[in-house]
């Protein structure tokens, strides 16, 4: 029985690893991906991070997202007494959740039992169960009464233990089988080619890239694709891919800057981003709501309200401004003559009145608010519920460094991708089909005809290997690169083929050396040829080269070899 030589082990060593380490690694892991984690959340709190694989939750084992669910609906929280002392009665009631929220110690929204113990918007509270307002703020009360449940959650990483009443706070998916992942062709979704409007240093390009991908990962979406592109001039743009946002969303979170400030007459009191933001309320309806929707003469409007904590120089720039300030009764209540006023990308947004009781305090909590608009109440909420969460996402990220232009948007349906992805499979069957007819009837001879099947099928799944180990996704033009690499593959083997059959006065040794000749050639060719795609319309043929670039290098290195010994096998020479 004849050897095998080290070249084949090496493809079939490369097969091994490819199948069980690099595309299909978590074939046989249970669980569940956690693929993000929401800020400020207790899960967050406790130490979880995205990508970590989700095992148990009280000591209940996760297998999907049926058991999950489940959980959930298991944890349970008592209701305990709450007793809420305003400035002229004392209300009592049992609930899992204090039921209202405050603004300034006002009650601004009252639901469940608090509104059935007679509760009411625009009463001022001054303790809840004997925690003063004068010693504690709402969110420090809310904390010390709202009754809790434990949670033990173990992942693949560590276990992690919290007190909680609220969501957990994880976003979770089935645990993907293979690392290859599919493009916005093939997947649905919106791509931006954007280019900033000044120049910019590399430092600068950075920065930008770090600055788009925070804001869109605050915002919510997930699987984002950013990278750099430079088109064949040397032009620099940056290309954003995702899934999970709608056109619109993609062009106002990076068509604008985001600039956004807070003024007092002509001062600013602060901005937007990390210098003078510590905390954005989200995802907590206790300091993050839409009330008040009210029928208006074009439709319904909503207001939304969050609250938005200060840095110490933040709070001082507002106790400095407003301690010039005088006072004006509006309404029965003490005003500041001035209105805090809030701007985005240079437009006024909102005017806040400003409490009198405020003036040259250096107070760190604030509450923005705004309004949504539509045609019917449901249109309003969501406008609303949409404003509310880019200026959220605006504070927390603070503006991008550079005014952006947007090129070019492009979306494509889920829908849509499904059909591509069909018709793409039907071709390549019928594409493969007609290779191995044309082969069969080109050799009459299975001992040829297998191997060079065997060795195409491993080419393309080293292909897609390698796309998976750096993270390339596959899309349309991707795929067209695929197919050009086999095309050339199978050129490469029938060549070898035809140079083994024939020129007997020399030894299979030479003739193979002489094919190998024509295959580097060829090799040569097409590299330098798939060199200028790579920036080709701003790196949006890229996918095309890379993969073409990717199959022609794997065969030369380690099929077409493995190719050449095997010929060497079966004509026993």
């Amino acid at each position: 029985m004849a050897k095998l030589t080290w070249k084949i082990w090496l493809l079939i060593f490369l097969l091994i690893i490819f199948t069980f380490v690099i595309i299909n690694p978590n074939a046989f892991t249970k669980g569940l991906l956690i693929k993000e984690v929401e800020e400020n959340s207790p899960s967050a709190i406790a130490g979880l991070k995205k990508g970590e694989i989700l095992k148990e939750i009280n000591e209940r084992k996760i297998e999907n997202l049926q058991d999950y669910y489940e959980v959930l609906e298991k944890i349970k929280v008592e209701p305990i007494k709450i007793i809420v002392i305003t400035e002229n009665k004392t209300f009592i009631y049992e609930s899992k959740t204090l039921d209202f929220f405050l603004e300034n110690n006002s009650i601004v929204k009252v639901y469940g039992k608090a509104l059935s113990a007679g509760l009411r918007e625009g009463m001022v509270v001054q303790s809840i169960n004997n925690y003063s307002l004068k010693d504690y703020n709402f969110e420090e009360i809310k904390q010390k009464i709202e009754p809790k449940v434990k949670i033990r959650i173990k992942t693949n990483k560590q276990e992690y233990f919290f007190l909680t009443s609220e969501n957990l706070g994880l976003v979770l998916s089935e645990i993907p089988k293979t690392r290859i992942v599919t493009g916005l062709d093939l997947q649905g979704g919106s791509r931006a080619l954007i280019k900033p409007k000044e120049k910019i240093t590399e430092q600068e390009y950075e920065s930008l890239l770090q600055t788009i991908s925070y804001r869109l990962n605050v915002y919510g979406i997930t699987d984002i694709n950013i990278r750099k592109a430079r088109d064949i001039l040397g032009e620099n743009y940056i290309v954003i891919e995702l899934a999970g946002a709608t056109p619109k969303e993609l062009q106002e979170l990076v068509g604008k800057q985001g600039k956004f400030e807070a003024k007092i007459g002509n001062e600013t009191v602060f901005v937007g981003g990390r210098r003078d933001i510590t905390f954005v309320c989200r995802n907590d309806a206790s300091c993050a709501f839409i009330h008040e929707c009210i029928k208006i003469q074009e439709g319904y409007a909503c207001r939304f309200n969050f609250a938005v904590h200060l840095s110490a120089e933040a709070a001082k720039r507002h106790a400095n401004i407003t301690s010039r300030l005088s006072e004006n009764v509006t309404e029965g209540r003490r005003y500041l003559n001035e209105t805090l006023d809030l701007y985005l990308d240079d437009k006024l947004v909102d005017e806040l009145l400003i409490d009198a009781d405020l003036k040259g305090k250096e107070t760190t909590e604030v509450a923005v608010t705004g309004t949504g608009i539509g045609k019917t109440r449901e249109e309003a909420f969501r406008s609303a519920e949409e404003s509310m969460k880019k200026l959220q996402t605006i504070l927390i990220t603070g503006s991008l460094p550079v005014k952006l232009e947007v090129i070019k948007l492009d979306t494509v349906s889920p829908l849509l991708g499904k059909q591509f992805m069909r018709s793409i499979l039907i071709a390549a069957i019928a594409a493969f089909l007609s290779v191995i007819l044309i082969i069969y009837l080109r050799y009459r001879n299975v001992k040829f005809f297998i191997p060079v099947i065997i060795v195409l099928l491993s080419e393309i799944y080293l292909i897609l290997g390698i796309a998976a180990l750096i993270k390339w996704n596959i899309d349309l033009p991707s795929i067209a690169g695929i197919i050009a690499a086999i095309g050339t593959g199978v050129d490469d083997q029938i060549v070898m083929l035809d140079e083994s059959r024939a020129l007997k006065q020399y030894s299979l040794k030479e003739r193979l050396k002489r094919a190998f000749f024509i295959i580097f050639g060829a090799y040569a060719t097409t590299f330098v040829a798939m060199l200028p795609l790579m920036w080709a319309g701003a790196g949006l043929l890229r996918g095309f080269a890379v993969t073409t670039l990717i199959g022609i290098t794997v065969g030369v290195l380690v099929t077409r070899p493995a190719f050449a010994d095997i010929l060497k096998l079966l004509t026993k020479e």
